[in-house]
């Protein structure tokens, strides 16, 4: 983590996300506070003894906060002893994505680039239903991650998910002239569009979990669902808004995965397999971050518990606005 120091004996400060945070009791029966401090830099684990809800606050995972006290060594780690903690306020001047994993571009801009390209479309049904889900969507789009654990599962991840595969679709659709590309696009921008009902966030756009709406229904199936609502509303044609929602329910390929039916149209097969080509992009570069070039990432469970080779220095670095 990046700390500022303060004093002799390491005393230091920082702003931090609080990543993990456990309230416990120590061996002479008081509570103490067991967390996990994060920013872009790395964590570490800290300790805030004699925890008084009262006077200290009520702390919880995903809570920014301003941390000051000790650095010391427990069983050859560092580790903060927590002496002053409160959440950050708006007199800090401080940015949260300056302190969480987050996407190459703001929120904005990515929001921005992908509304202007479906305000261009020529087909007025598709252009009418993509903008108004955006536009009810706004507010969670700027910041959610795209996954809770998996691909893309950073502040702004949705967002920098669904614009790199809007723009593989432009590509796609200059080899194959014949793909029907608004459509395409259409379905880019909304098959995740209900990962806003599916995860449980908070400011840092980090997903702590899912909602009940996101384990009892899911994102494919509620993304259908805000599709037919929304075509119904705004009486888009019932062939458009079958072939959207078929996109949606169809964009994990297999219902191993998934996925609710198989694609059974060109623009829905492409869609599928540019999703699945972006999020393994996602998760190979994610693996060998930081490794030294010529070794391997450890075991990587979302890719087929193969261990990832890292033969360069890339890093990820994507290209998705104009």
């Amino acid at each position: 983590m990046n700390f500022t120091e303060i004093g002799h004996n390491g005393q230091v400060e920082a702003f931090a996300v609080i990543k993990q945070c456990d309230r416990k009791t120590a061996k002479n029966g008081n509570f103490y506070l067991d967390m996990i401090l994060s920013d872009k830099q790395g964590e570490i684990s800290a300790k805030l003894w004699d925890y008084n809800e009262v006077s200290h606050g009520r702390y919880e995972a995903d809570m920014f906060v301003k941390v000051r006290g000790t650095l010391l060594k427990y069983n050859g780690s560092d580790q903060l002893r927590v002496e002053r903690i409160r959440p950050v306020c708006d007199s800090d001047n401080v940015n949260i994505a300056d302190y969480v994993k987050s996407a190459q571009y703001s929120g904005e801009d990515m929001y921005s680039a992908l509304y202007g390209k479906i305000r261009n479309f020529s087909d007025e049904e598709l252009k009418k239903l993509v903008l108004y889900l955006l536009d009810e969507n706004k507010e969670q789009l700027l910041y959610f991650p795209a996954a809770y654990r998996l691909h893309h599962a950073i502040r702004g991840g949705l967002l920098m998910h669904t614009s790199a595969i809007v723009k593989l679709c432009e590509g796609v659709c200059k080899v194959y002239p014949f793909v029907d590309r608004e459509l395409l696009i259409s379905g880019a921008v909304l098959h995740d569009i209900a990962k806003t009902k599916e995860f449980s966030v908070s400011a840092s756009g980090i997903a702590s979990g899912y909602t009940v709406e996101g384990n009892l229904i899911g994102h494919l199936v509620k993304g259908a669902m805000m599709i037919e609502k929304a075509a119904q509303s705004l009486s888009v044609s019932e062939e458009k808004s079958m072939l959207l929602q078929h996109m949606v329910l169809s964009h994990h390929g297999e219902p191993d995965f998934g996925a609710a039916v198989r694609p059974l149209f060109l623009e829905a097969e492409l869609l599928s397999e540019l999703d699945l080509m972006d999020a393994r992009v996602y998760e190979i570069m994610n693996a060998v971050d930081g490794l030294e070039k010529g070794s391997f990432s450890q075991r990587q469970w979302e890719l087929d518990n193969r261990k990832i080779y890292k033969h360069n220095d890339a890093s990820l670095e994507v290209d998705i606005l104009d």
